[in-house]
């Protein structure tokens, strides 16, 4: 089932290097990623799963389903926002990040919201 107009989720993510628990030495590059989920439509809805794909710069692809976000299913009301911070290694130091997440609204609708892609990079490596 696709999203209507009653049914509108946005996703905002900013992503940052950690510097302290990475090792480039050894191949271990470590991010941090913040999303505000918001209900920017007129059903309430709860965040049943996600998945990711995190793609890394040797073209190397990992897929994570799982239940919820953080542990928690949060339920939205239209206009209520939910943010979480969670965190993703990879072994070179740029890489992306895509994915999605399954809703119920309260109308029944079941609905996928996509997650644009985001860059994880190190600084000073991309202009």
């Amino acid at each position: 089932m696709t999203a209507s107009g009653n049914h509108k989720i946005r996703v905002d993510v900013s992503a940052n290097y950690v510097g302290d628990q990475s090792k480039p030495e050894e191949g271990h590059y470590a991010f941090s990623y913040t999303i505000t989920i918001r209900n920017e439509g007129d059903v309430p809805a709860r965040l049943l799963t996600r998945r990711w794909v995190i793609t890394n710069a040797d073209g190397k692809v990992k897929e994570v389903r799982g239940e919820g976000v953080v542990g928690e299913q949060p339920y939205l009301l239209p206009g209520q926002g939910f943010r979480y911070s969670s965190g993703a290694v990879l072994e070179t130091p740029v890489g992306a990040m895509q994915g999605s997440y399954q809703m119920l609204a309260d109308d029944g609708a079941r609905f996928d919201v996509p997650i644009a892609p985001f860059t994880l990079a190190m600084p000073g490596l991309l202009h």
